[in-house]
């Protein structure tokens, strides 16, 4: 009887290694990653001032601080896909994006990181407030929205260190309904607000000095 036991144990313990051992041999499910990706837009006919930016991190909305895409069915409604993700946060790119066009447009003395060691005349601060794909019965769309903000560095007179503060936003069509199609349309947006954000710090500056 004890010997009967004994083997009925091991063959639960046998059966549940099988069932382990099987388990990890299983192929996990493919997670696709997507980026932002546009050339840096050209500016001509505008001359440069020797203002040097120091870029902060981009802060994110809540709602979007995730790496996993964000999409919109109805009202008061956000979902995430479970295999559809960014490659970065959106803050962390739409950072990355503007600091290399602000730099390779040529109209600022220069654009540095926020962890430089270097000193700048004025601190761009921003916030990603929108970052998702908005569904439609017929179309999707990429909706992007930024608020930044360009702060004169060491100025004592609150009053003027704001030279620039203005909230920015794109809805672009996406030609196809699937993940990939909303990544190219976010990157339309984004060089859309992104030359707009480029022009608008060279006037502020222009205008300061």
């Amino acid at each position: 009887m004890r010997k009967t036991k004994r083997l009925w144990v091991w063959g639960i313990v046998l059966a549940i290694a099988a069932g382990g051992c099987s388990g990890m041999g299983k192929p996990q499910d493919r997670v696709d990653y997507y980026v932002l990706e546009y050339e840096a837009p050209a500016f001509q006919a505008l001359e440069p001032v020797q203002a040097v930016i120091r870029l902060e991190r981009f802060s994110v909305a809540p709602a979007y601080n995730t790496d996993r895409i964000v999409y919109r069915e109805s009202a008061f409604e956000r979902n995430t896909y479970n295999y559809h993700r960014w490659r970065a946060n959106p803050g962390d790119m739409v950072g990355y994006f503007l600091a290399r066009d602000l730099r390779e447009s040529g109209l600022f003395r220069a654009v540095l990181p926020q962890d430089t060691r270097f000193s700048a005349s004025c601190v761009l601060e921003g916030i990603v407030e929108e970052f998702y794909e908005r569904d439609g019965p017929e179309q999707w769309e990429a909706v992007l929205a930024l608020s930044v903000t360009l702060i004169a560095e060491g100025e004592p007179d609150v009053s003027r260190r704001v030279l620039h503060q203005n909230a920015y936003r794109e809805v672009e069509p996406c030609v196809r309904r699937n993940p990939k199609s909303v990544s190219e349309a976010m990157s339309r947006a984004m060089e859309r607000i992104s030359k707009r954000i480029v022009m608008d710090l060279h006037r502020a500056l222009s205008m300061g000095g």
